[in-house]
């Protein structure tokens, strides 16, 4: 990225010299997050992130005409449940599909809801319990009825094998795939009709206006490249890990309890525990205390206070919602800082009970 934020300062849509040298940058770069995802470049749209990509998948085809009804579930991100929402008090239809005790998504339960939907958008696997869905059957679903698929693919891409095939439109993100913040890409299937969000200049095909972040692009081609070369590397090692932490966990103390899926059926690097009368923010806390990072809930919904929805949306209580921690691996972890994790949470766990039972 360097080049792009010192010499190399060019606007990609300017026809001299410099701005060519960027403009053949971000189509390098283009061709390698398509070839993450097996797609096209062209079908390929630069953005700010997941969360512009979700919006601009899920309200430019609910807004391009035709149908106005929307089917999603109640375990996604919040940048599909916000322009759900909003579609929603504009006089939309959303109906929901149901979930298992794991998150799990049956392509039957979308059956049941797809008929006259424009659009099903759904994430490829859950951001906070790491539930896989099964894309292909889902898709399979959506074709005979007419209606346009969108998965959120921000938390699979680069940990498990996604492709476009069968799927119209696809977010994804770049620092889940460790590349920069605030740049991501939305695969739109070649003819599909969305209205863009950004009106402007001609970027992008027309699809989102604004001048290119060429470094962050830059970046991401790069990260989509690695990824596409380590991805089985990185399972390997990652689910090692993952279920060394689990076995740790769970042999060690009484009353832990996974979110989501067991074994092959989940992320490779997430792992969701809920530990009998420990209040996730409470561990959170603790554990940041002696430099471990994890998280209660989603980080994007860091801080609010609110009970998990994804927990809520399993099946779990109000009360049981708040409790959920997620460990998050990546290849860069040893098993010497997984067993320090899990000697660190043994400790704060029991300390946060023996207080509890104390008070």
């Amino acid at each position: 990225m360097l080049p792009y934020l010192r010499e190399e300062y060019g606007n990609a849509s300017s026809v001299h010299a410099l701005g060519s040298r960027a403009r053949c940058a971000v189509e390098e770069a283009r061709a390698c997050v398509a070839a993450l995802v097996g797609a096209r470049p062209a079908e390929m749209v630069f953005t700010s992130g997941g969360t512009e990509s979700n919006n601009l998948a899920i309200q430019g085809v609910a807004r391009s005409g035709g149908r106005r009804v929307l089917v999603t579930s109640p375990i996604e991100h919040a940048s599909v449940r916000e322009p759900v929402a909003l579609l929603r008090d504009d006089g939309y239809e959303v109906r929901d599909v149901v979930v298992d005790v794991e998150g799990r998504v049956a392509p039957a339960a979308v059956a049941v809801q797809v008929d006259g939907a424009a659009l099903v958008s759904l994430g490829w696997a859950n951001n906070e319990i790491g539930t896989i869905q099964p894309v292909e059957e889902i898709a399979a679903v959506c074709r005979r009825a007419g209606a346009a698929l969108h998965v959120d693919a921000v938390q699979a891409a680069g940990k498990i094998p996604v492709s476009v095939g069968g799927i119209d439109l696809l977010s994804i993100s770049a620092h889940k795939l460790g590349g920069p913040k605030g740049v991501g890409a939305l695969y739109v299937r070649d003819g599909l009709e969305v209205r863009p969000l950004l009106l402007g200049g001609g970027q992008e095909r027309g699809r989102r206006a604004g001048t290119e972040n060429v470094a962050a692009i830059v970046g991401m081609g790069e990260a989509c490249r690695r990824a596409a070369a380590e991805q089985r590397h990185y399972a390997a090692t990652v689910v090692r890990l993952r279920d060394a932490l689990w076995t740790g966990l769970s042999a060690a103390l009484d009353g832990v309890r996974r979110n989501g899926p067991p074994g092959p059926d989940g992320l490779p690097n997430t792992l969701n525990v809920s530990f009998d009368g420990v209040r996730g923010e409470a561990l959170v806390a603790a554990l940041d205390l002696v430099g471990i990072a994890v998280s209660s809930g989603s980080a994007c919904a860091a801080g609010a206070g609110e009970p998990s929805h994804v927990l809520i949306g399993i099946g779990r209580s109000v009360e049981a919602a708040r409790d959920g921690v997620r460990f998050s691996l990546g290849a860069a972890n040893t098993g010497d800082e997984v067993e320090r994790i899990v000697a660190c949470t043994v400790a704060a766990v029991r300390r946060i009970r023996d207080a509890r039972r104390a008070a």
